[in-house]
């Protein structure tokens, strides 16, 4: 009698057989690539081959998978967490918690202290499919990304929500020559930072802890990074051999009361399963005939660009390069604007290298080619143009923006989508009015289709070509990638073929692109004049959807995913002349050298982690920074502008160092967490409790360090980050050793006259319960989170002094006298808001600089949770202030949305400022997972575009890259640089001044 464990999970089929004696004699481990039938017959013959086709079996079917396989041939099935906990106290009897990743899926089972099981959802972020595209991502395969993990020195902060989110983090680290051994481990953490905060969601992981499936048996460098991380109250550290069969196992001994059959017999079921759906398609065919597909190749062919013999060309030449996320581009053009020169490939996170051998290249087809300029974009720009010393560096918006002006002099939008980043900018007058970027989601890009390209066995190329004669598309929607694996899996099934699926998943691309980037609400929101780019759409597929999308015809042009590079060059072109390009020469090219290395800097709190880069000649590139002392600049310059975060910042540390006064008599000391509403109201509260002679403990500003200590507790894993970091802003002032933590509930902020209401958000309101729910450590110490009403003065006063003499036996008279000290101190805050607000619009208006008001909520200020936003917007010599500093007019208080939060109000008070004042910008800062901000966004973007104002929204969360943060910056200044030299023009036109072009 044998007894058969059928484990299919969502990438690999599991098999697993025992004898009477729970001996193993047989197990296999396939990927089944959705052919889950095929495999599992493959499996059942070479186990036929060990026991014989008459031998008796038993069988069970478990895993994410394999319940519809399980009802097809008439199989027992058991549910996997079931299954793995048989086969845990089958073989252990003293596990605490199990840790198991799968292929797209992750489980944490918790045997002690009341069983439960946590399991991810649909995303497949920190799973065995995440470390799959990350060993792509590296250009190396699983088992070469183990080793290069073991060699690690550094750990970067990278997200493992999904693959997406990680390629965003990772490409640039590599663009900026950050170690593959470092970048690799990274990874590892990451994976171990999504299993603890997105799974375990603030319950203890303790005790004996073992770990199952598949990534964690083979990459010990994942092992490692679990041990690393997890410390706290770990008794053991379980890796069983043939941890990738423990489910099976599982279903194995599950099956020894099933019924028996013979091997045979199995393998026969098996053999003549059915699919029990049939699929159905209600989308139209992209081409429903080759004429058709002629006629839309012919049209979009005639935006051909000009091509000239390098071999022989003598003239000047323009050099254009756009180091990408994923991909390098050159281009090299004559003075005519012919094309002498091209190139497109992957960068492998070498875009210096790349660069290096195609000058080379060109050098050796025309040794005596005159290079008279040179410009760059992309990505890895800085470091490309000091390494190569290339002439000039260029924004990616305004490199898009030339090349497709060259092609269509009056476009009026550009949507650019290239492997995972996604570009689209409204052009009003010929300037960029509107911008749009992909966040952190590539689902509209081409990465989307590269990812199911690959994993069906087909190069993109091969794959897109299916899609175009395809009879019955599949309806995917508009979802990321990891979502429509499941999708994809269940439309194969169901019998949609492979050329279905192709071009279904090439309407999603479109579909994303429009819905959730741009969120067009009809095609006439994108214009009639429309240029469309990115080697996304050499797709015909992807660009025939985006046409029947949008209903009308776009501009493809020839060279789509070469724009970027050829605006470079265009550029470089129309460049005022100099006598000699700084580009590296031919001898300069063949003796180059770099040297990478990291450090971490300590010349300020934020502690980057700095890549060094170090190039023949002397020269050096330093990236990673927040700000500018590593880069050995003066700071505190004398034309440096007025910051206001940084003020506020530093009205905290003086706040902070006054509060660990030592007082006469003091009562105790009393520890105050530093986020959320508490940003604002630490001059009240903070007033109060020394007036009440308690010293008070201010906990730092945020920092990654912070944030880790509290990740065990945090319940919710789409919380807002500044959120998630009260649980290590709590943990910091246990380790204080303080009284009691004071941190209350108020469901309602100040009336400021700007709102119908003036709630706090349910976050901001009522953390506190969260806190106290999910941190036993506070069990341990005085913990007071009084739900208080600041709003109504009497009323707070007659509770609050009840407090006090309850908890603190202080009399009634202190305590008001506290409460008089609190209000007049937070009256005074205000007024210094107010008072640095106006001061630095006067200084910004005297030197005819423009002004950005950098709206968010009170706890933006905080360098972890902004990244260093404001500290970037000053080096582009601009005055920061906040959307609290600007007058607050009760005749702004009308919005088309329900205006009844006080953060939010100041928002629609600020914009409505700020489309009155030609030199005031505002920029929108918003935390992901924040609901409301879906409805703020909307509404401040509407109430500038009234007035045809820039709206600059910016999103941030734990992960600090601010690769797009920078585009977005550099594209606005950009504009508004423009703006301005039109204006200066127009009145030098308008006096009479023959220079207009001045």
């Amino acid at each position: 009698m044998y007894h058969i464990g059928l484990d299919i999970g969502s990438t690999t089929l599991k098999m697993a057989v025992k004898d009477q004696d729970n001996k193993v004699v047989y197990q296999s481990y396939k990927r089944h690539r959705s052919f889950i039938r095929d495999v599992a017959m493959e499996s059942m013959q070479e186990i036929i081959d060990v026991i014989g086709n008459d031998a008796q079996v038993t069988i069970a079917v478990t895993g994410s998978a394999g319940m519809g396989f399980a009802e097809q041939v008439n199989l027992p099935f058991i549910q996997e967490v079931v299954s793995t906990q048989l086969a845990v106290e089958n073989q252990y009897d003293h596990i605490d918690v199990v840790i198991e990743l799968g292929g797209e899926d992750a489980k944490i089972l918790f045997l002690t202290g009341g069983t439960e099981v946590r399991m991810n959802g649909s995303c497949a972020g920190g799973t065995g499919a995440f470390i799959d595209q990350m060993a792509v991502l590296l250009d190396t395969d699983l088992a070469s990304l183990d080793k290069l993990s073991l060699q690690a020195t550094h750990i970067y902060p990278i997200a493992s929500r999904c693959g997406v989110f990680a390629k965003t983090d990772i490409q640039p680290l590599l663009n900026q020559g950050a170690a593959k051994a470092d970048v690799a481990m990274s990874i590892f953490y990451a994976v171990v930072n999504q299993t603890i905060g997105g799974l375990a969601q603030g319950r203890e992981i303790h005790g004996n802890v073992m770990f199952l499936g598949g990534p964690l048996t083979f990459l010990k460098g994942l092992q490692k990074a679990f041990q690393d991380v997890l410390t706290e109250g770990i008794q053991d550290y379980i890796f069983p051999d043939n941890a990738q069969y423990f489910v099976a196992y599982g279903a194995s001994l599950y099956s020894r009361s099933e019924r028996v059959m013979n091997a045979g017999e199995l393998f026969k079921a098996i053999e003549e399963q059915q699919e029990s759906h049939q699929f159905e398609s209600h989308v139209s065919p992209l081409f429903k005939s080759q004429a058709e597909y002629d006629a839309f190749v012919e049209r979009h062919n005639k935006t051909a660009v000009p091509r000239g013999n390098l071999e022989s060309y003598t003239g000047n030449s323009y050099l254009g390069i756009d180091a990408g996320s994923t991909t390098v581009k050159l281009i090299l053009i004559g003075d005519n604007q012919e094309i002498l020169y091209e190139v497109y490939e992957a960068s492998n996170g070498r875009p210096v290298d790349f660069v290096r051998k195609a000058l080379l290249d060109i050098y050796r087809i025309n040794p005596n080619i005159k290079i008279a300029s040179g410009a760059v974009t992309g990505y890895g720009e800085d470091l490309v143009k000091t390494a190569l010393q290339v002439d000039d560096g260029l924004v990616e918006t305004m490199a898009h923006l030339t090349a497709a002006q060259a092609f269509l002099p009056n476009v009026d939008f550009i949507i650019d989508i290239g492997g995972q980043d996604m570009k689209c900018f409204r052009i009003k007058d010929g300037v960029i009015d509107t911008i749009f970027l992909n966040e952190a989601c590539s689902s509209g890009c081409g990465s989307f289709i590269s990812t199911f390209a690959s994993a069906l066995g087909y190069s993109v190329a091969d794959f897109a070509k299916l899609g175009l004669f395809a009879e019955h598309p599949v309806e995917l929607g508009s979802r990321c990638t990891v979502f429509m694996n499941s999708s994809v899996k269940q439309a194969q099934k169901e019998g949609a073929s492979v050329e279905d699926i192709s071009a279904g998943l090439s309407m999603s691309v479109v579909k994303n692109a429009l819905y959730k980037v741009i969120r067009v609400n009809s095609a006439e929101d994108l214009g009639k004049h429309i240029v469309v780019q990115g080697g996304t759409f050499y797709n015909d597929a992807i660009l025939r959807s985006f046409e029947q999308e949008i209903g009308g015809n776009v501009i493809r042009p020839e060279i789509a995913g070469l724009m970027g590079a050829y605006g470079c060059a265009l550029f470089a072109k129309n460049r005022p002349a100099k006598e000699k390009s700084s580009i590296l020469d031919k001898e300069a090219l063949e003796n180059f050298e770099q040297i990478t290395d990291t450090r971490i800097c300590d010349l300020c709190g934020n502690h980057c982690q700095l890549t060094v880069n170090r190039f023949s000649g002397g020269r050096e590139l330093i990236a990673g920074n927040r700000c500018e002392r590593p880069l050995h600049k003066d700071r505190v310059a004398a034309d440096k502008l007025p910051n206001q975060m940084a003020y506020k910042r530093q009205l905290i540390n003086q706040a902070r160092a006054k509060g660990k006064r030592p007082l006469e008599n003091r009562r105790g000391t009393i520890g105050i967490p530093l986020g959320l509403n508490i940003y604002e109201m630490y001059p009240f509260w903070m007033a109060f409790w020394r007036a009440l002679r308690f010293q008070v403990i201010l906990s730092p500003f945020g920092s990654k360090d912070i944030y880790l200590s509290g990740q065990s507790t945090i319940p919710s894993d789409t919380v807002c980050y500044p959120a998630k970091l009260m649980h290590g802003q709590m943990a910091y002032l246990l380790k204080q050793g303080v009284d009691a933590i004071f941190y209350p509930c108020l469901t309602y902020n100040f009336d400021e006259n700007i709102s119908d209401n003036h709630y706090n958000c349910p976050v901001v309101a009522y953390y506190p319960q969260v806190l106290d729910a999910n941190m036993k450590a506070l069990r341990d110490v005085q913990f007071l989170f009084p739900f208080y009403g600041v709003h109504n003065r009497k009323r707070f006063t007659k509770t609050i002094v009840n407090d006090m003499r309850k908890i603190f036996n202080i009399p009634v008279r202190e305590t008001k006298e506290a409460v008089e000290e609190a209000f007049s101190a937070l009256e005074d805050y205000h007024q210094k808001i107010s008072a640095f607000g106006e001061d630095a619009i006067a200084k910004a208006r005297d030197i005819d600089a423009p002004i950005i008001v950098l709206a968010g909520r009170p706890y933006h200020i905080d360098p972890e949770i902004n990244h260093g936003i404001d500290q970037l917007i000053e080096s582009f010599k601009a005055a920061v202030i906040t959307e609290d500093a600007l007058p607050m007019d009760p005749n702004n208080i009308e919005t088309d949305v329900l205006n009844q939060w006080t953060y939010h109000a100041r928002l629609y008070n600020a914009a409505k400022v700020v489309r009155e004042e030609k030199d005031m910008y505002l920029i929108q800062l918003v935390s992901f997972g924040c609901g409301l901000d879906a409805i703020t966004t909307d509404e401040v973007r509407d109430i500038l575009d009234e007035k045809n104002d820039i709206y600059t929204q910016i999103k941030i969360d734990e992960i600090n890259n601010l690769g797009a943060v920078r585009i977005r910056l550099r594209s606005l200044f950009a504009t508004i640089e423009e703006q301005n030299r039109r204006d200066r023009s127009a009145i030098k036109e308008g006096e009479g001044s023959d220079n207009v072009n001045e």
